[in-house]
């Protein structure tokens, strides 16, 4: 019963996880569509480039704030990683030579037979 409710705890953290970092990418995508149609708009308009430039400035400055971001979420998971091995019920258990379960396809290996 425990080691359920410790699983499910830590797979809705990792579920949740996931979910800011796949909104920080996407925040990333949709700034980087409106820098490129600032630009567009721009010329489109014919006006000087001064003209709108501190708005562009504070999209940059958005943009990398968000680009930190996405590497502290990079750096939390990994942490959350490490932490799974401190955990009882979380920790990863290995037995034998530490390959895939089963291997990956068309790597198997022919029968032997062992006397």
């Amino acid at each position: 019963m425990r080691k359920q409710v410790i699983e499910n705890a830590a797979f809705e953290v990792a579920t949740q996880v996931r979910a800011v970092e796949e909104a920080i990418e996407s925040a990333l995508g949709e700034l980087a569509e409106l820098q490129g149609r600032m630009v567009r708009a721009r010329a489109t308009m014919g006006i000087a480039t001064a003209t709108g430039h501190a708005a562009f400035q504070q999209l940059s400055t958005t943009m990398q704030g968000l680009i930190a971001a996405r590497g502290g979420m990079v750096d939390c998971h990994g942490a959350l990683k490490q932490t799974t091995q401190l955990v009882p019920g979380l920790r990863t258990v290995s037995f034998g030579e530490g390959n895939e379960c089963p291997p990956a396809a068309g790597t198997l290996t022919p029968l032997r037979i062992v006397a």
